[in-house]
């Protein structure tokens, strides 16, 4: 028997993370300043801060630590507001690698916010991207995770809510929410759709390609918010669904048995992931060698 390994051809890098990336590795290449830095992780792979660790970028969470003639690099997740202000403070190069759809989720909050009573974000609690958006809220804010903590938010009558969402949230349960809001009495509603539309289609073909497959492959750091999301989704229509990172996480017995094993990755995981993983799940699913086919060590 043959088995088929169903790649999505949007797995990998989304258009902010390879902005982001190829604004380092411009800085490393022309490099003038004394030292580079990213504020926080650029993006959330371990295997791409490994690489760049290794060219000398050094993370940091704290704006008092560059010196004057250093570099920062603002990360694809953007950072607060007032953190971005501190830094432009002081005699350094800021680079902003912000992905631009999150710049304009963070503009659009900071004008809405201003003619609304409450602002709801759809997010993770402690997703730097979240907090950063919070950072630009004119008016009271509520952070919610799903739909059973919005149900739980008391909603004044006659106040004007601003609803908003992390860019790379569940786009069917915001459009839940959203539809869930609009029919509460008597409140005006402002429906922010900050999801990028790569969020969209990567979890529209992930929805597509787990409902063809017997198991289900997404891989991508384990801190990164948008894998995260396409393996809730995935396993939703693939119960036999795993999150990985790399290929050696990968059990030949995972597979036994399947006709049809499907392979997608988050918006951080890099090409030469994606196709180490592809390439070993052809091997071992269609391999004759019996050590192949057994538990490894």
């Amino acid at each position: 028997m043959s088995t088929q390994v169903l790649l999505a051809e949007s797995a990998g890098f989304c258009m902010g993370v390879s902005l982001a990336l190829g604004k380092l590795d411009k800085a490393l290449e022309n490099q003038t300043s004394q030292r580079i830095f990213t504020y926080g992780p650029i993006i959330h792979n371990p295997q791409v801060l490994e690489y760049y660790h290794g060219k000398g970028v050094k993370i940091i969470d704290n704006w008092d630590e560059p010196r004057p003639g250093d570099m920062v690099l603002i990360r694809a997740h953007g950072v607060p507001l007032q953190v971005e202000e501190k830094l432009r403070e002081k005699n350094i190069d800021i680079l902003d690698a912000t992905c631009p759809k999150v710049k304009k989720a963070q503009l659009l909050i900071y004008k809405n916010s201003a003619v609304s009573d409450r602002l709801l974000i759809y997010g993770e609690l402690d997703h730097p991207e979240v907090k950063g958006l919070l950072s630009y809220a004119q008016c009271e804010a509520f952070l919610f995770e799903n739909m059973q903590e919005f149900k739980k938010i008391a909603l004044a009558p006659k106040d004007r809510y601003c609803l908003v969402s992390q860019t790379t949230q569940d786009r069917q349960e915001f459009l839940s929410i959203a539809s869930e809001l609009k029919h509460s009495q008597g409140n005006e509603i402002i429906t922010l759709d900050t999801i990028c539309d790569a969020t969209k289609d990567r979890q529209n073909e992930t929805i597509k390609i787990a409902g063809q497959v017997e198991c289900m492959f997404v891989v991508g750091g384990r801190n990164s918010g948008n894998t995260r999301r396409l393996y809730q989704v995935a396993r939703k229509y693939c119960p036999r669904c795993l999150h990985i990172e790399t290929k050696e996480e990968i059990d030949p017995e995972m597979v036994k048995g399947c006709s049809k094993v499907g392979l997608t990755a988050g918006a951080s995981t890099p090409n030469s992931t994606i196709q180490s993983i592809y390439q070993y799940l052809h091997r071992i699913i269609n391999s004759q060698d019996p050590s192949l086919t057994t538990r490894r060590s």
